[in-house]
C-alpha cells in the first residue's frame, strides 16, 4: 500500500511540475506580421490549458478521432487507416490548405465536407451529421497532425469568386445591431467586450475546445454564434455561405500556426 501510494505522489508530483508542454511556443511564434491568433488575446491560465495536452480538453476529442481513423464502418468494410494508413504521415500539412476549391462538387469544401465525402464515397458509410461529435473529432484528429505548420491557403484561380464572396459577408453590416465581423475583428481587435477581449476572429485552432460550451466546436459554429449575437438570422452549418466566408477567414490567418486542439473563452 505505501509503495502504491508513493507510486500515485510521483505521478502527481510528475505531472504538476513537469506538464507535458506540447505547444507552449514562444508567443511570438502566434504573432505574423500584422496577423495575431486567438491564443496572443488569452489570459495566463487558458494559454497554459491550452499548452499542456494532458490538461487540454480538446485532446480528448483527439482521441475520440483516433479511434474513429481506425474503426471500420460502411459496406466496402474499411476504415479511414485502410486507405490513408498511418495519419501522423499523411494528414500532416493536410490542414493548412483547406478549406480549398473543389473542383468535384465546383465550389468550396472544408474538412469536415471532406471527410464525410470519404465515408461515403470510399467507406460506403452514412456522412456524419454537422457538428456531431464523430465529426469534430475526426476533424480535430486530421487536423492535429498538421500542428505548428503555417496556413497556406490557395484563393487564386477558380477559388478566387468564392474568396470575394466571403470578404464581402466578412464587410457586410447584417442583424438588428446593424455591424459587420470587420467591425470587430478588424477595427476593434484587442479592445474590451465586457470582460473579455476582442481576438482578430482567426481560425487557425479549429475545431477549439470554447470553454463557455465545454465542447470541442467547429468554425461554423462559431460563425452561427457571431451571427446570433448580432441579432441576425445565421446560415446553415456547412452552407456555401458559411465556406466562402471560412475560405476568406483561413486566407486572413495565413502564416499562422496550426494549433487544434486551440482552447478558447
Amino acid at each position: 500500500m505505501k509503495a502504491l501510494l508513493a507510486l500515485l505522489a510521483l505521478v502527481l508530483a510528475t505531472a504538476v511540475t513537469a506538464p507535458a508542454h506540447a505547444q507552449g511556443w514562444p508567443l511570438e511564434r502566434y504573432t505574423v506580421e500584422d496577423r495575431n491568433s486567438g491564443y496572443f488575446y488569452l489570459g495566463r491560465q487558458t494559454r497554459l490549458l491550452q499548452d499542456d495536452d494532458f490538461q487540454n480538453p480538446g485532446m480528448f476529442a483527439v482521441d475520440q478521432g483516433a479511434a474513429l481513423w481506425r474503426r471500420v464502418d460502411g459496406t466496402q468494410g474499411r476504415s479511414c487507416q485502410t486507405c490513408h494508413q498511418n495519419a501522423a504521415d499523411v494528414m500532416k500539412g493536410v490542414a493548412t490548405r483547406y478549406p480549398a476549391y473543389d473542383a468535384k462538387s465546383g465550389g468550396i469544401i472544408n474538412l469536415e465536407l471532406l471527410i464525410n465525402r470519404e465515408r461515403v464515397e470510399k467507406m460506403g458509410a452514412a456522412p456524419f451529421a454537422y457538428e456531431s461529435p464523430e465529426l469534430l473529432a475526426l476533424t480535430a484528429y486530421v487536423s492535429h497532425q498538421s500542428r505548428g505548420m503555417a496556413k497556406n491557403i490557395d484563393i487564386s484561380g477558380p477559388a478566387a469568386p468564392f474568396f470575394e464572396q466571403g470578404k464581402e459577408f466578412w464587410n457586410t453590416r447584417r442583424g438588428q445591431i446593424d455591424i459587420s465581423c470587420a467591425m470587430c475583428h478588424d477595427d476593434r481587435a484587442g479592445m474590451l467586450l465586457r470582460g473579455d477581449v476582442i481576438s482578430q476572429g482567426q481560425t487557425n485552432g479549429h475545431p477549439m475546445y470554447r470553454l463557455i460550451w465545454q465542447s470541442i466546436s467547429s468554425t461554423h459554429r462559431m460563425f452561427e454564434w457571431c451571427n446570433t449575437s448580432m441579432r441576425a438570422e445565421p446560415y446553415p452549418l456547412g452552407s456555401p455561405e458559411y465556406l466562402a466566408l471560412e475560405l476568406y477567414v483561413a486566407w486572413r490567418g495565413r502564416g499562422l500556426p496550426v494549433e487544434t486542439p486551440s482552447v478558447r473563452k
